[in-house]
């Protein structure tokens, strides 16, 4: 398959995205590993957004494309920080493939995971499924699981989704059902919610998580609970107010 980086005609499969901030010294390596798991997927583009990153990231991305690591590599930019939800847009709007796996860029998901979510996509009849990864042995801290647990709690009662964990971020649909749904930010931790609502199937996978390799995370626990809790109203107000056909027909 050619690339459309260079130029090329042919459209890729899947698009494997990864929306970025400061996350310099965890590229090459998760590179390195998405790299190493490619030939066991069908044609693929990798497509990286950077949010307005402020140290060596960008450079990081265009290293691991100069020295052949990944020479396919996408590299779309903001111009501000805009927030994950706004860089995955920004990666799925771009992204040529019909299917599409997002994941963080810290190092904490595990590529060798896309394998078994495509092939969960792709299988049986009727409609395609979302599926989500679900963290069975979390590698955060004792307060940061606690508070997960709590917010996982909370927007499963309020919105009975199914899914047991969405702050995930290892995720894999089709591009076609993503695109119809709201942006906001915080809109990744609600695509069960979201795409349920529009009839598309949970389908939920044990998936590794890793201590990241470097640096820290974006969000803390108090202001994680603070917009979380807007956002699941938000949610409720958005799914109760959508009146969306099963099926529409032309004549």
């Amino acid at each position: 398959m050619k690339d459309s980086h260079n130029g090329a005609d042919s459209r890729p499969v899947l698009s494997i995205i990864a929306a970025v901030l400061n996350e310099g010294g965890n590229i090459r390596p998760l590179c390195q590993e998405i790299a190493a798991v490619l030939d066991r997927l069908p044609s693929a583009e990798i497509i990286f957004v950077d949010d307005g990153s402020t140290d060596g990231t960008v450079a990081e991305l265009e290293a691991v494309r100069r020295d052949g690591i990944l020479p396919q590599l996408r590299i779309l930019s903001h111009d501000v920080t805009c927030g994950k939800s706004a860089g995955l847009r920004t990666g799925v709007e771009a992204a040529r493939g019909e299917w599409v796996i997002v994941l963080d860029g810290d190092g904490q998901d595990n590529p060798t995971d896309f394998i078994n979510m495509l092939a969960l996509c792709q299988q049986g009849n009727g409609r395609a499924p979302l599926v989500v990864g679900v963290r069975t042995k979390r590698r955060d801290t004792l307060s940061r699981r606690l508070a997960s647990r709590f917010a996982n709690g909370l927007r499963r009662r309020l919105l009975d989704d199914g899914c047991p964990d969405t702050g995930a971020s290892l995720k894999a649909f089709r591009r076609e059902d993503f695109l119809p749904l709201p942006q906001f930010e915080g809109l990744h931790r609600f695509l069960p919610a979201l795409m349920g609502r529009r009839g598309v199937p949970l389908v939920c996978m044990p998936v590794h998580h890793r201590n990241r390799l470097h640096g820290s995370s974006k969000y803390t626990n108090f202001n994680r609970a603070i917009v979380g809790i807007r956002d699941i109203l938000g949610v409720m107000w958005l799914n109760n107010r959508a009146r969306i056909p099963k099926r529409v027909t032309e004549r």
